[in-house]
């Protein structure tokens, strides 16, 4: 698959009341055909969240937005824009990471949790200098990512109740 230069498009989900902040790589062709994050139907991210936070699956993307809201939970992606293969993170070149402070100083972040190793690895290189807060690397809930099984994702996604 060829590589195309994307750029991120969607807002950040937060406001003055999000304790979490849970950081993808990049949105996936999927994601952006969708328009908002982890927007695969076999991404197993809502699920997961919505499942650790005791409530229902939200389905439309308002739902979502005020599921993350209600729970506290910001969401966004550690890029602004890169060189990509489709979703492979692995494939991504030229990383313009996105400026953590929008949401760092608006909101009152305990954690920072990345929903997968290369979302871990850009935030430690990229960020983490910026920003002086360490990152929680939690297992991808990618469908590619298939070796995880759910209960593994769930027990992994749990310690986010910590700082919330």
């Amino acid at each position: 698959m060829k590589s195309e230069y994307v750029t991120h498009n969607f807002a950040p989900i937060f406001d003055q009341n999000s304790q979490i902040l849970m950081l993808g790589t990049m949105p996936s062709p999927k994601s952006r055909e969708t328009g908002f994050y982890y927007g695969h139907p076999r991404n197993r991210f809502w699920k997961v969240v919505s499942d650790v936070c005791g409530e229902p699956l939200p389905e439309s993307k308002e739902d979502k937005i005020q599921f993350a809201l209600r729970n506290r939970i910001a969401i966004w992606d550690v890029l602004a824009g890169c060189e990509i293969a489709g979703a492979d993170d692995s494939s991504i070149r030229n990383p313009i990471p996105n400026d953590m402070n929008v949401i760092l100083e608006r909101a009152n972040i305990k954690a920072i949790f990345a929903t997968g190793t290369k979302a871990s690895q850009l935030y430690r290189r990229h960020c983490q200098p910026k920003t002086g807060i360490e990152v929680i690397c939690l297992p991808s809930t990618s469908p590619a990512n298939c070796r995880i099984s759910y209960e593994q994702l769930y027990e992994a996604y749990s310690q986010i109740c910590k700082y919330l």
